[in-house]
Parts: C-alpha cells; sequence; structure tokens
C-alpha cells in the first residue's frame, strides 16, 4: 500500500525528493544527500534564510513541510536557537495530523548546522506510536478502576438480597431482574473501554487496515447498526443527501463513530420525532452533520460532552443503557483521521452534530483537477 502524506500537503511537491529555491546559491552534494536517504529519520535541510533546500520522503510523509517550508513554530523556534547560538538543539515537537482538529503527532526532533554556510539540518523522528501504547496503558488502567467498582458493586449488593429474598420468589425475581441489567451494562461498559483502547493502539492512517473510505457508504451502514433501535422508538433516520468522495483511514473505525453520533441522537430524542443526516464537501473537507429533535444540551455541558465518563443526565444515561464512553469515542476517532468534531445545542430545542474530515488524495487531486 502506497504511504500516505498529511493531507494538507501540496501533492507535486511530495512527489519531489530535492528542494532548491529559486536563486539559492546553496547546493548540497550527492554524497550528502545518499547519507540522509540511508537514515530512518525523516530529514530536512535548509537555506539561510530557512526556504527548504533537500526533504527526505520520511519528512513529506509525517508532514513537516507545507507549502514547501517548515511550518511548525515550535521546531522554528529551535531552528533560531541553533542560527543563533551555533550549537546543536533537541527538542520534542507537535505538528497537526490534519487540517482541522486537535489531533497531533508526537515527534524527536533535532537540529544542527551543516557546514558553514548557514545550512540547517533537522533530523526528526516520529513517536506517536510509542506515546500511544504508553497513553493506552494508563487509560485502560484508570478507566477499569474508575468505571467498573460501581456496577461491581452493584452485582455483590444484589447477590447478597437474592440470598436474604430466598423465601420470597417474588423478591428473588426482582433482583435477578436488576443483576441481569447490570450484568448488561458492566458487558456493554467493557467493550465501550476495550474499543477506546484499540483506537489508541494503532494509527489509522499508516495500519495495514487503512483504506479509501466511501463516506456515503460508511453514513449508510452506521444508519443501518441503528434501524432496530430508530424502529423500536419510532424515529424516522434520514440520509438523502449521497456523496461520491472518499476519506482514508479505518473504515470500522468511521462506521462506529458515526453509529455511535446516530445512537445517541436516538436515544436522548422523543419518540416519534426525526434525525436528520446530510454530507457536502467543503473545500478539502468532507462535512457530515447529524441533527435531531431531542432533548438538548446545556450550554455549560457542550464543552464537556467528549470527555471520557461525562454524563450530562446520569439518571437518563443508565435508561438508554448510556456509558458515557460513545462521544469520547468519536472524537478519539475523528482527531486519529486528523478530522474535527463539533456540537451545537439549545435546551428542547435538540442537537446539531457536525463532523469534518479530509478527503482522500485521489478525491483532493480530483478536485483541484
Amino acid at each position: 500500500m502506497r504511504s500516505q502524506t498529511l493531507y494538507d500537503i501540496d501533492m507535486p511537491l511530495a512527489r519531489r525528493k530535492i528542494l532548491k529555491p529559486e536563486g539559492s546559491q546553496n547546493e548540497l552534494s550527492g554524497g550528502v544527500i545518499e547519507v540522509l536517504e540511508t537514515l530512518d529519520s525523516a530529514s530536512v535541510v535548509l537555506a539561510p534564510g530557512d526556504a527548504v533546500l533537500y526533504s527526505s520522503a520520511a519528512a513529506l510523509q509525517i508532514g513537516l513541510i507545507k507549502d514547501g517550508r517548515l511550518f511548525s513554530e515550535e521546531l522554528l523556534a529551535l531552528i533560531r536557537v541553533v542560527r543563533r547560538t551555533d550549537q546543536s538543539q533537541e527538542g520534542d515537537v507537535e505538528i497537526p495530523r490534519g487540517p482541522v482538529g486537535e489531533g497531533v503527532k508526537n515527534l524527536q526532533v533535532k537540529v544542527t548546522p551543516l557546514g558553514n554556510d548557514g545550512m540547517i539540518l533537522v533530523l526528526a523522528d516520529d513517536v506517536s506510536e510509542a506515546d500511544r501504547i504508553d497513553a493506552v496503558r494508563r487509560d485502560f488502567v484508570a478507566n477499569i478502576s474508575h468505571e467498573l467498582k460501581t456496577p461491581i458493586g452493584a452485582l455483590s449488593i444484589l447477590s447478597e438480597a437474592v440470598l436474604q429474598a430466598s423465601d420470597d420468589p417474588a423478591m428473588v425475581k426482582h433482583f435477578a431482574v436488576k443483576m441481569g441489567e447490570t450484568a448488561n451494562r458492566l458487558t456493554e461498559l467493557v467493550q465501550q473501554i476495550i474499543s477506546l483502547s484499540r483506537l489508541q493502539d494503532a494509527d489509522p492512517l499508516t495500519d495495514a487496515a487503512a483504506s479509501a473510505v466511501d463516506i456515503s457508504w460508511a453514513i449508510k451502514s452506521a444508519v443501518d447498526q441503528s434501524q432496530t433501535n430508530a424502529d423500536a422508538r419510532g424515529i424516522f433516520v434520514s440520509f438523502d443527501a449521497e456523496i461520491e468522495v472518499n476519506v482514508f483511514g479505518d473504515r470500522e473505525q468511521l462506521v462506529m463513530a458515526l453509529h455511535n453520533l446516530i445512537e445517541n441522537a436516538i436515544n436522548y430524542s422523543p419518540e416519534k420525532t426525526k434525525v436528520t443526516i446530510s454530507a457536502r464537501v467543503i473545500e478539502k473537507l468532507v462535512e457530515i452533520v447529524i441533527k435531531d429533535q431531542g432533548i438538548g444540551i446545556a450550554e455549560r455541558d457542550q464543552e464537556r460532552i467528549f470527555e471520557r465518563f461525562y454524563r450530562v443526565d446520569p439518571a437518563r444515561s443508565r435508561e438508554t443503557g448510556g456509558t458515557g464512553l460513545g462521544l469520547s469515542i468519536v472524537k478519539h476517532v475523528v482527531a486519529n483521521h486528523g478530522g474535527d468534531v463539533s456540537v451545537w445545542s439549545q435546551v428542547g430545542e435538540g442537537s446539531t452534530f457536525t463532523l469534518r474530515l479530509p478527503l482522500a488524495e485521489d478525491d483532493l487531486l480530483m478536485k483541484e483537477i
């Protein structure tokens, strides 16, 4: 499978390895270039004015270059220190995963003078995967200890109640039903925690499962998964505006994120209402809007609804089987794909969730043609 560049890299530029500014007197010898191309690290060589003289394929792939220049302010600040002191510098730098959203790549960089004519060598290693694995371990333990103790404690109390009511069949049945409901919630919670951990376990843009995903197909698949729940509540789910565009990434993750949003819209809407889904292309992004006629979300809660285990109404969440992880999963999926998710809502007037995802590379090229 071909390697992916960051979505907003100039694609014709990404196909070239040697970049020479017009009128530049600085040149790299063939020997230097050969050495740089053998390195595992991404490498960039800068002229005195910070124009890019050379950029390795790895540097383009991880997204160090935008419009023919380095664009990370953190990295440029490090370069200024090197120019001022003529001493090598090392540091950690974050760069965006895509043109929108909070997703980042974590880079370890080393910046050093190259010769005596003002050229600078930048070496960078993408350590996002290592950081991701560490986060998975920490978060999994934190999630387990935070949430599982409540349903496990409830099961313990209910089992004691069953023993004490052993001579009363009606009470035994009552407590048994409660135990079943708690066990089901525990199962759903464990599945959601595992799903959240898997989202952090691999990069959907470089994983072997990554591919071009038809966004209309993904939306229809998510609607199909929610249809039984919608029918049970008499809620009509509408998706009419099909578009023929792709996003690059993990199809299962994308469907899961859309499914979580649709389920959320259904569960928090009155019966016999409507959920409307639309999609359109805006510049280099596909925008997906999911609108419901539900109870709405107070302004004070809107900034926190994407946090893990945050529930606007805990009692309602228990009633609908919510775990408090659904929207957090949505945020992770979208950020991992270089996009973002936002919400508009007003109490009593429903909610509108908007996802923005970068178009796949081939769709960008077709759009430019």
